[in-house]
Order: structure tokens, then C-alpha cells, then sequence
């Protein structure tokens, strides 16, 4: 299965980003228009390595964010980085606070991989990337945004991965929720007559 663009817009749009800001967001990564997310120059033109001061997910956030999901979500997903790096910078867009948020529990994390296992989480291999998680206890923490450090971590790495994964629609197909509750179910479930 691959994660797409629909599925970054779903995932953002149940993130409460509103959709048709979403839409323009991503079209313009896919057309180049500002895919490095960097403020433009004088001369109108992206340098591709500043960002607006109120957001601060820059590169190194976004990979050690994707090398998380490459830990959380099913290892036969393809497209993780595209999707992720849409979801994280679409979010950070729509709420400077939480990314602000987001930055923070990832230089944590980076930190406790660098501390532990002498090398940034990024460039950890899979397995100690998982071990790093194991070793914060990141799983058995409550997810609390003011909490500490594992907490933290919790609440704006993995439970932020984890849900821009099952609110996009292959994720929601992993896990059987194709149409979540309140969703009618499209045309055909009331064009059916009554039956079992």
C-alpha cells in the first residue's frame, strides 16, 4: 500500500486544517512553488533554507519525524516521507503553537539517541531507532503535552505519527475504518434496499 497526497489532505483535514487551505499547501510542494517551505527573498525567489520564524520544523525535524514513522507504521507502507512531510509542515502552518511543540519533543528525542546510542535518531538503523523508543518508554507513557520528557514525546511524535496515519484514508483501510463512524458510506449504502 502506498500513502498519496489524498491521503496527506484527508490526514490534515481530521487534524482540523481546513481542506481547501490544505489543497493549495500541497499543490504548491508538488508544482515547486515553495517546496522547501522557506520564506521568499527580496527578489521573490525561495532560498530553500529559511522558514517563518513562527514555524520551526525545518529539515532535521522532518527527518527525524519520518524515521520515527518508519518505525511506527507497517514496514510494506511505501510513500512515508512524502506524506509525512506534507502532514507535519500542513500542521505546522495551521498551528505554529503545536509545532512549536513538535520541535521540541523532537530535539528530545534526538538528544536521548544521541545520548544512549551516540549517533542522531535519523541516522540510527531501524532497530535502535526502536530501541531508542523502547528506551524512553515512549509506548507505556501517558501522552501529555506539558508532561515529561517521554510524555512529551509520546503525545507530539508518536500519537501525532500515528494519527495523521489512520485519519488518511489507506491508513483508515489498515485498520478497517475505510468510512469512520458518522460517515454514511457513500451513494450505494442508501440506493440498497432493506436487507441482513
Amino acid at each position: 500500500m502506498e500513502l498519496t497526497r489524498r491521503d496527506a489532505l484527508g490526514a490534515l483535514a481530521a487534524a482540523g486544517v481546513a481542506v481547501g487551505t490544505s489543497a493549495a499547501y500541497l499543490a504548491t510542494r508538488e508544482d515547486g512553488g515553495d517546496g522547501s517551505g522557506g520564506p521568499a527573498t527580496d527578489e521573490g525567489e525561495n532560498t530553500g533554507t529559511e522558514r517563518p520564524a513562527e514555524n520551526p520544523i525545518g529539515d532535521h525535524e522532518l527527518d527525524v519525524l519520518v524515521a520515527a514513522a518508519e518505525v511506527f507504521y507497517p514496514s510494506d507502507l511505501d510513500g512515508i516521507e512524502p506524506f509525512v512531510t506534507a502532514f507535519v509542515r500542513g500542521r505546522a502552518d495551521d498551528r505554529p503553537d503545536h509545532a512549536r511543540g513538535v520541535a521540541d519533543a523532537v530535539a528530545t528525542l534526538d538528544d536521548y539517541a544521541r545520548n544512549w546510542h551516540d549517533a542522531g535518531f535519523a541516522t540510527l538503523d531501524p532497530e535502535d531507532r526502536e530501541a531508542a523508543l523502547r528506551g524512553m518508554a515512549v509506548d507505556a507513557a501517558d501522552a501529555d503535552p506539558t508532561g515529561a520528557e517521554d510524555e512529551r514525546v509520546r503525545y507530539y511524535v508518536r500519537d501525532e505519527l500515528l494519527f495523521a496515519l489512520y485519519a488518511s484514508p489507506t491508513g483508515g483501510e489498515l485498520v478497517g475504518l475505510e468510512n469512520p463512524q458518522g460517515h454514511p458510506g457513500g451513494t450505494t449504502s442508501y440506493q440498497r434496499g432493506p436487507g441482513p
